[in-house]
């Protein structure tokens, strides 16, 4: 019931829809959301993630998974995140997939909704270190769209696994496009 009211919302109300396909096989990956240019982009994942009827998650500071916030957090699929013991964020992040059945991480490599040059590359040394693919996602604004991609194995030369990821992001256009990454710097 829940997933006919949120593509109710979200296609007939709001105009959108959803294209691709995510193999539900597939139990453990990161997947890199671009671009990501306004709060908006929350909700939108949210109507996504119900339609697309599959366990996603995020991760955030221990700190916030106390009372009386733990709950929320964790329904909201969040995971808390542990650096103690010197451990860096990937090498905590990668620890969380390896304690995990399922963990299928949304992260924005732009680590911020406002302009920037390059892209933070801790999504794809996660996905490296955790033996996981990169699900590429397009929130295309213009298009009223999003955009799922192939599941793709990083090869550890990251040079060129951006430049086949960014091919899955010409032409997105984000909410406010002139905050959005150019990804043709990387093709």
């Amino acid at each position: 019931m829940k997933k006919i009211i949120y593509k109710f919302i979200f296609c007939t109300l709001m105009g959108w829809r959803i294209t691709g396909h995510m193999d539900a096989s597939i139990k453990k990956s990161v997947l890199m959301v671009l671009p990501h240019t306004s709060w908006h982009d929350f909700y939108l994942g949210l109507f996504a993630r119900g339609i697309i009827g599959l366990e996603m998650h995020y991760v955030a500071k221990k700190e916030l998974f106390r009372f009386p916030f733990k709950w929320y957090f964790e329904w909201m699929g969040g995971a808390p995140l542990d650096r103690t013991g010197n451990l860096n964020k990937v090498d905590a992040i990668a620890e969380v997939f390896a304690k995990r059945d399922t963990f299928r991480m949304a992260i924005a490599p732009e680590g911020t909704r406002k302009k920037v040059t390059e892209l933070k590359t801790g999504f794809y040394y996660i996905a490296l270190k955790a033996k996981v693919p990169i699900i590429p996602i397009a929130f295309d604004w213009g298009k009223k769209e999003i955009k799922l991609g192939d599941a793709f194995y990083p090869t550890g030369n990251i040079t060129e696994d951006l430049r086949v990821l960014a091919g899955h992001f010409v032409g997105v256009k984000g909410k406010i496009p002139e905050n959005g990454f150019d990804t043709s710097v990387l093709l």
